[in-house]
Order: C-alpha cells, then structure tokens, then sequence
C-alpha cells in the first residue's frame, strides 16, 4: 500500500516562497508518475502541476513560471517549489501517485494548506 505525506504548508504572504514536499513509501515510487494538485473551499480539486517518471512535467496556465515540481527518486520525494505567489493559489495542496502511467492517480496524501495572505 502507497502512502503520500505532504509537508511543508504553512502561512506566506503575496509574492512569497514555499517548498512543499511529498513524501512516498509502500511502492516503487520511481515508476510513478506524480502530481501535485489543490483545492480551495467552494472549488473543485485542480491539476496544478505533473512529473512524470521521465521527468517531463507540466503545468497550468496560472502558475507557469511561477511554480516548480521536481521528484528525487533516492529520497521517494516530489516536491513543489511555489513562487512569487499570489491569494490565489491558496488551498490544500496534495500529491497524488499515477501507478500506471495513464494520470489516474490511486493514491493520495491527506494534503498541506498554503495560504497566502495580503
């Protein structure tokens, strides 16, 4: 059984930094593809960015450029690097596994909140 840690959330204010990481154990994390995805309340759940196990990552529009994901496999760690953020991008932030490649996610952390404020 696969289970996602997240960490890293916390407070920021507008136009800030914050690293959140996601940590995986119970599976083969470096065959996985990993998102990162959020949720605001009275929002539905979004992609915010993807790595696959090659390392090809996308991203949505309203945070490219702003927004890094990265994975370290030795370490079974995905992280988001958030930059220059904006209230917007407040949330619940959470990782997501993709066992097959296919970007259906199976597993899921319990999620870290980022806020950030003006």
């Amino acid at each position: 059984q696969v289970q996602l840690v997240e960490s890293g959330g916390g407070l920021v204010q507008v136009g800030g930094s914050l690293t959140i990481s996601c940590a995986a154990s119970g599976g083969s994390f470096s065959s996985y593809g990993m998102g990162w995805f959020r949720q605001s309340p009275g929002e539905l759940r979004e992609v915010v960015a993807d790595i696959s196990t090659s390392y090809n990552t996308f991203y949505r529009d309203s945070v490219k450029g702003r927004f890094t994901i990265s994975r370290d496999n030795a370490k079974n760690t995905v992280y988001l690097q958030l930059n220059s953020l904006k209230l917007e991008d407040s949330g619940v932030y959470y990782c997501a596994a993709d066992p097959l490649g296919g970007y259906e996610y199976q597993y899921w952390g319990q999620g870290t909140q980022v806020t950030v404020s003006s």
